[in-house]
Parts: structure tokens; sequence; C-alpha cells
């Protein structure tokens, strides 16, 4: 079994090092690569970030944990990729949670919303996706803007967590050797999410197509050591991702680039809103009148813009 090491490391611009020095960030991707066997990664620590969109709703237990660790696998997956626009992790299902969406923009800008059936969920959180889930699917879908193809790879709901289905799809569908952990919990006052990944990339090494070159012997390594991370060490406040790394990788040699910074951050807005409202032909508008006013909420951040009859007027003077 390979060994950890005890004591903590600090963030180095290149490889780390074994420091006392200690300076844990929230609410970053960082990337790392693993020298001795040039696999690369990211690892993801969220707390106020995750925390303001979850609260944000009057999430019961079950969904608000599934839903962090959606977000906080998205973040993973978008961090391993490189574009210009928004990723999206969506799951649909049959189950008592019936949709929940996380995207990402390339800018680090997070949001996330659930729809479930409050009479279905189990009374107690943590349990297996099929549970609460039910049967469906996983979409992962990347648009960057309107003058580009979108991309959308989608995959069957499979086995007992979200990662499960992940690791399915990049095996059958981009044959990527890849690994994942994630954890979310509440400690203390607030909302906390860590998550690893590990990816190794077809064609970098031509090692790979030798069985006695010893790369999956590399690779299942990283896997055993990644294994050892703990949910408590992932979303522990008081750990630095750099440090966290340096214990499971140090004897490897693991390299660091700058983390990138995330944040809560919605793309509604009363103007959007407004310009929803001129597109609409005038019956409808009156359709969604109550009492003279109309009330919109937006499902990520919980956010309502309301119109009155007078503000209503002026809008539609513009049709």
């Amino acid at each position: 079994m390979p060994r950890r090491a005890s004591c903590a490391g600090a963030w180095r611009p290149r490889v780390l090092a074994e420091t006392t020095d200690n300076r844990p960030l929230d609410d970053i991707v960082q990337p790392f690569q693993i020298d001795a066997s040039r696999l690369r990664g990211r690892m993801v620590r969220l707390g106020g970030a995750l925390d303001e969109i979850l609260t944000k709703h009057a999430y019961p237990q079950a969904v608000a944990q599934l839903l962090g660790e959606t977000i906080t696998l998205a973040v993973a997956l978008a961090g391993m990729l490189k574009y210009e626009g928004i990723f999206t992790l969506q799951t649909k299902g049959d189950g008592p949670i019936r949709l929940m969406v996380a995207d990402v923009t390339s800018t680090g800008d997070l949001r996330g919303y659930a729809q479930f059936d409050d009479s279905r969920l189990p009374e107690t959180a943590g349990r297996p996706v099929p549970d609460l889930l039910g049967k469906g699917y996983l979409a992962f879908t990347v648009d960057q803007g309107e003058h580009t193809e979108r991309y959308q790879g989608i995959v069957e709901l499979t086995g007992d967590t979200l990662t499960d289905s992940v690791q399915h799809y990049f095996r059958q569908s981009e044959q990527l050797d890849t690994g994942i952990r994630v954890s979310v919990e509440r400690r203390g006052a607030g909302w906390r999410g860590g998550a690893l990944m590990l990816q190794r990339l077809p064609g970098e090494d031509k090692a790979i197509v030798d069985p006695g070159s010893g790369v999956e012997d590399d690779w299942r390594r990283a896997m055993v050591l990644m294994s050892t991370a703990s949910g408590d060490e992932m979303t522990d406040p008081e750990l630095g991702a750099n440090d966290l790394l340096y214990r499971l990788f140090h004897e490897d040699g693991v390299r660091v680039w700058p983390p990138h910074a995330l944040r809560q951050a919605c793309r509604c807005s009363r103007e959007r809103v407004a310009t929803v409202l001129v597109s609409l032909p005038r019956e409808e508008v009156e359709t969604l009148k109550v009492d003279g006013r109309i009330s919109a909420t937006c499902e990520f951040c919980n956010s309502t813009y309301a119109f009155d009859e007078a503000e209503l007027a002026s809008l539609l003077a513009r049709n």
C-alpha cells in the first residue's frame, strides 16, 4: 500500500514541498499533475459559494446533500475542460428528486437548483442515487454561444452515486481512465464540498500501450492514494487543498498551477425578465397577471422580480 505523508505542505508555484506554512483557500479549482506518472488532476474546494447556493432555498437535507454533490462534481468536470461559455451538469429521473441542474461558467460563476416531490423523499439523507433520482439520465452540456455548436453527452444513471455514472460515461463514451471522489458535508453552520479528479489522457505516453511499462501500475497506485482521502479531509476548512495534495502524492512529486477562483453568481436580472415579457403576445401577458401584477421567481437564486400595472404598460408600449 502506498504511504501518505503525515505532515502538511503549502502551495508552491511549481512543485509542492513540505513546509509549515499553511494557507487554506476556499471556492477554488486547483489544477495539478503527478510528475511520476504525468497524470493530470483537479482538486475542488467549496465553502461560502456552495453554502450560499444551497441555503437560498429551504431544501430538505437529502436534496441539499445531493444537489451539493452535483454542483461540486460539475466544478470538477468543468475544470478539466477548455471552453469559453457555460458547462452544465443535469440529472433527470422518475424518483423523488425529478431534476437537478448545476452550471459553471468559464469565468467561475456557479449556480444550481433542484426540483423534487417532498412527499416521496426518504426520511434520511445519504441514500443511494436510485432511491432519490430513480431511473433517468445524467447530461453534460458545453455551450459556447449562439455561433458555436453545443457539445452534449448523455449517460444513463448507473450505480449508487453520481460519480459512478460519470465514470461509466468516460469509460464507455470517451475511453478515458477517470478517477473521481466527491464529498459534501454540513460543517458547523455551512455547507462545504470537495472533489478530487484524475485522468489519464490517451496518447500522452507511448508506454501506455506496453503492458510491462509500469503505466498501469502508476494508474492503480494513484487510484489507491486518492481513495485514502477521507470526506472529512476533503471538506476540512483548516486543511488547504495543496496540503492534502502533498499528503496524498508527495512521494511521486505533485506539481500545481495557479488555482481558479469560483463564486456564487446567477445570470438572472430584472432586465432579462422584462425582455421576456416584451417578447410575449399581449394576450399571454394578461394571463400572467395576479391582482394586476406579474411576479417571476428565478429557480436558481430564488430572486423575485415584480412588475405592477404602470411598469407593465411602459414595457408593453415598446412592443
